[in-house]
């Protein structure tokens, strides 16, 4: 994304055995873990427009906007804002960043106020979506 607002990167280390594919780590994540809460938030919150089905293209409803061996870009649009999700998976981790551009200035103080909860999630995020990968 160029010129974003807003990045941050949240690790869990892992091992060979449990390295999983990112699309297994972002449906985990995404799908199983945020579940309903996590669409209130994307679509209701935020406005994000997603899908409203699963897909072979879409997670939880977000568009997948590029992929790789290890890594998987997700993104969707709003009226105030642009975010991305990227996962990113290999023998000693799993990574997830999320990346944010204010289309409108409103976005700026309303993702300030969600960010904080954003950033306090996202690390039992990833654990429990490791759980779901090895169940």
């Amino acid at each position: 994304m160029a010129d974003p607002d807003y990045t941050d990167l949240f690790i869990l280390p892992t091992d060979a055995t449990s390295a999983g594919t990112p699309h297994q780590w972002a449906r985990a994540a995404l799908d199983d873990v945020a579940g309903r809460a996590g669409q209130f938030i994307w679509r209701v919150l935020l406005g994000l427009r997603l899908s409203s089905r699963r897909s072979p293209t879409h997670i939880a409803g977000w568009p997948i906007v590029g992929s790789g061996e290890n890594w998987l870009v997700l993104q969707a649009r709003s009226w105030m804002l642009t975010g991305n999700l990227v996962i990113y998976v290999d023998a000693t981790q799993c990574a997830l960043a999320t990346v944010i551009r204010y289309d409108r200035r409103i976005a700026e103080p309303i993702w300030n106020t969600l960010s904080a909860k954003h950033r306090s999630l996202a690390p039992a995020l990833l654990r429990d979506a490791w759980a779901v990968v090895h169940h």
